[in-house]
């Protein structure tokens, strides 16, 4: 560590062919990468066939690379199995309760109700970002987003919120969950990898970022073009 160097050993001396060598190393990743998102921006393909595109990318390196075999395919194959399966489970849950929200008039009641505290639409914005943070403590992200946007979507839009913009927020407040106790999903992973430390440090360590976090979705709120700027060029 060059700030505080107490903190770690220092690591070995590298030539500049080293460090050279290294960074060829990352340029496949940075094809992929580039190839993805410079399709979905240019509007070659979707982001779902983006998906495609660079499964396919990354399969031709494993094969020019001698790395993709069918150990490496099976267990590729199992993981997308699982993780599909879970994803589907939600969307499942999901489409089940829609029916009952719609025909309950719940985000109806909750516009009504959230128009009657007279808050206007920042005060509106920020009691739903609020309440995101909160289930972010205890609930998985996707889960969540599953469960609540039919109730806060309809408000968001008729509040006149931009829907982009509320997105922004939203994964912003999301990705605060997963690193608040009692829950936070990452911290536990950051615990599984390191189980020697205790878990009160590892929160303890996260915070300086969980402020940053705070700290950004203030300005993101003060200033909506910075989230929107992008998003723009692309419609446009």
């Amino acid at each position: 560590c060059t700030v505080r160097r107490g903190y770690g050993p220092p690591g070995p001396a590298t030539s500049l062919g080293e460090k050279a060598r290294a960074m060829l190393g990352a340029v496949p990743v940075l094809v992929v990468a580039l190839s993805t998102i410079g399709g979905i921006y240019t509007g070659l393909f979707s982001p779902v066939e983006a998906a495609g595109v660079g499964v396919a990318l990354v399969a031709l390196y494993g094969v020019a690379t001698r790395r993709l075999n069918r150990t490496v395919l099976r267990e590729a194959g199992r993981d997308s199995v699982v993780t599909t399966a879970t994803v589907m489970l939600i969307l499942i849950a999901a489409h089940m309760i829609n029916p009952f929200l719609a025909l309950s008039h719940i985000p109806t009641a909750v516009g009504e109700a959230l128009a009657s505290l007279g808050l206007g639409t920042l005060g509106t914005l920020l009691m739903i970002l609020f309440a995101y943070v909160v289930l972010g403590l205890f609930l998985e992200g996707f889960a969540m987003l599953v469960l609540t946007l039919p109730i806060f979507f309809p408000v968001v839009l008729q509040m006149g919120i931009d829907p982009i913009w509320f997105g922004v927020l939203v994964v912003l407040t999301l990705e605060m969950g997963l690193i608040s106790p009692p829950v936070g999903l990452n911290v536990f992973i950051v615990k599984s990898v390191a189980p020697a430390v205790p878990l009160g440090r590892i929160f303890a360590g996260v915070l300086p970022f969980w402020l940053a976090m705070v700290a950004t979705l203030a300005v993101l709120i003060a200033f909506p073009q910075i989230s929107l700027f992008l998003p723009n060029t692309m419609i446009r």
